[in-house]
């Protein structure tokens, strides 16, 4: 379960919540009371079936939490009291259990439960089920009351009545920002054509769940004025590739849900699929500036096995979700199998939120080499993560985890943080140089963090370490961001004097302007150029502009991925200052990368031609 709670709420509409949770289990009611009351909720708890009926008796609550499995009389039973009361008829029930199974589920509904949460059950997932049941309350509280006041009304007012309702229901059912259907809406969809197909199974309609790529960077970097005209941007977008009957719905944030109704066959899903990914190649203009975004799309084809709306939501989402871990900008159709990948997904995201506490991450270290003299002036510290049951996870399968999910502000903290205090202990061990560097990889968010120099500033201030010895390495993405908070950030360093290097050098943009307009010491150029480079005149010809590009800039050169004696060579001729590569060294673990200073330490003093970076 998450144990995070990070949500907004309206705190007049909350105040008036009194939330009934009923389970045998003591840690179940603590737990969730705790998110409730953090979230400004008003709980009462119930440890049996008996009791939740005289706390009911006694006050009324908004909305009840009901585990099944109880002893005497389980959640079934109370509900069907409930449910038979006209006084508590009306008391919306979700049901929590460890049972993932259609009986159970159906039997829930069958008994009059409002929804069905199920064990082990995750914080976000049981906050915004209980927001969706409040606010579907609100709703109806309100119709009633206004359909109360109108009915009052001579017959002459009539017509303004069905307007007021009319008004009132499209609200209940659009989303403010886009005033596209909203989830409850959506809900309502599903359930009628699950029961349509039913009833005729030659109805096909299948369901696509979108995730929107690189929306995140975009409202970090542009701010979320600029983030909510680009959602109504997209929302226009994907409405001009859509049938006039298919429903587009915004679930919340940068997901969207389209419901394809009267499908030919079901594989015409996978042709919309291909209209909308094409439609977004092509740029937004927002605030005088073109943004590309992509969507990563999940694809349910056969609904006819469904009986519940959310499983089929569930399971398109499990097919987005294994889209975007292949890649981004395409689409999955859904198969069993996914769902359990998704799973061991989010399994892997809740133990990385962990591996800072559980010491499973470390800090490898690859050495930096003046190609010259052989010397090492410096390492670039890697992060590795050992799992415990896993063993060791590779950084492409966790990084991108912690990109999406915002925890890569932590681990990037941590990272500099360690590679400082590790730089540190090697200066007082006398093992390197006093212009010997550690160069840190800093990811685009956090470098658009406002509070990014301010962080570094309190790292220095901890290791005492000189700020020259300290390299970031940014990607040219994060320098195209062109936001007041890079602009910020690149001028604190300068003042601070911490160089910054362009990692992967030629995979991204590649535009010279960025380098004009900010001060930038280093260019490393990708380990891919240099595995080509002598395969061909044009592969060479890349890594020799990209040389005469440094020299023109007065920039220093650092080649990734140098693994054999002849690219050394050819990166000698043509000038290159550093390197780094299994030629010299694979990365190492601290206590390693120690062995190796030491016994290089003597050599780097006594080469009359070291020359720092």
């Amino acid at each position: 379960m998450n144990s995070e709670i990070n949500l907004s709420h309206s705190s007049a509409s909350v105040a008036q919540a009194d939330i009934l949770i009923v389970d045998d289990v003591l840690e179940n009611i603590r737990l969730l009371s705790t998110m409730l009351d953090f979230s400004g909720y008003q709980t009462r708890k119930a440890t049996n079936g008996a009791m939740a009926l005289t706390a009911i008796k006694a006050t009324l609550p908004s909305l009840i939490l009901l585990d099944v499995r109880m002893p005497n009389m389980n959640g079934y039973e109370v509900c069907q009291q409930l449910k038979s009361d006209p006084k508590t008829v009306h008391i919306p029930v979700i049901f929590l259990s460890a049972a993932d199974d259609i009986t159970n589920k159906i039997e829930a509904f069958r008994v009059g439960g409002a929804d069905y949460i199920t064990k082990p059950f995750h914080v976000e997932e049981v906050l915004a089920r209980v927001q969706n049941q409040l606010a579907i309350i609100a709703a109806q509280q309100t119709i009633h009351q206004l359909n109360a006041q109108l009915e009052e009304r001579v017959k002459e007012r009539t017509q303004q009545l069905e307007t007021a309702n009319s008004q009132l229901s499209e609200m209940a059912f659009r989303d403010p920002l886009t005033w596209l259907p909203n989830r409850a809406l959506l809900m309502e969809c599903l359930r009628k054509a699950l029961s349509q197909q039913q009833t005729n199974p030659e109805d096909q309609f299948a369901v696509l769940y979108l995730d929107c790529d690189r929306f995140k960077p975009v409202n970090d970097s542009l701010g979320h004025q600029a983030g909510d005209d680009l959602l109504i941007a997209i929302s226009q977008r994907l409405g001009s590739v859509l049938r006039q009957e298919d429903l587009l719905v915004r679930l919340g944030g940068d997901e969207f849900v389209i419901l394809l109704d009267n499908l030919v066959d079901s594989w015409s899903a996978t042709q919309v699929a291909d209209r909308i990914l094409k439609s977004f190649t092509l740029p937004f203009n927002l605030r005088e500036r073109d943004v590309s975004v992509s969507f990563s799309i999940g694809i349910v084809l056969d609904c006819s096995t469904y009986c519940d709306p959310e499983e089929l939501l569930r399971d398109a989402d499990a097919a987005m979700y294994q889209a975007k871990a292949s890649g981004k900008d395409q689409y999955q159709i859904f198969e069993p199998s996914l769902y359990q990948t998704v799973c061991r997904r989010l399994q892997l995201e809740m133990d990385l939120r962990q591996a800072i506490q559980r010491q499973e991450l470390a800090l490898h270290y690859q050495p930096i080499v003046e190609l010259a003299t052989g010397n090492i002036v410096g390492v670039e510290a890697l992060i590795r993560w050992h799992h415990p049951t896993q063993g060791l996870i590779p950084p492409d399968r966790f990084i991108p985890i912690a990109e999406e999910t915002g925890f890569i502000l932590k681990l990037g903290n941590w990272a500099l943080r360690e590679a400082c205090r590790h730089l540190r202990q090697w200066q007082k061990q006398h093992i390197v140089t006093s212009s010997f560097s550690v160069s840190v990889n800093v990811s685009a968010h956090q470098f658009a963090q406002p509070d990014f120099v301010k962080q570094i500033d309190e790292i220095l201030a901890e290791t005492q370490i000189d700020p020259q010895c300290l390299k970031l390495e940014i990607t040219e993405t994060v320098i195209m961001q062109d936001t007041a908070f890079v602009t910020d950030n690149i001028s604190g360093l300068q003042q601070r004097s911490i160089q910054l290097s362009i990692d992967d050098f030629g995979t991204g943009y590649s535009s010279l302007s960025y380098l004009h307009s900010f001060s930038v010491e280093n260019l490393k150029i990708d380990r891919s150029f240099i595995h080509r480079m002598h395969k061909s005149k044009n592969n060479f010809g890349v890594v020799t502009a990209i040389v005469q590009i440094a020299k023109a800039m007065r920039m220093n050169l650092i080649a990734e991925g140098i693994e054999t004696s002849e690219q050394l060579a050819q990166l000698k001729v043509l000038g290159c200052q550093f390197g780094q590569g299994y030629l010299f060294s694979k990365p190492l673990p601290s206590e390693d990368m120690v062995d190796l200073l030491a016994a290089t330490f003597q050599k780097h003093l006594e080469s009359p031609n070291n020359s720092p970076i």
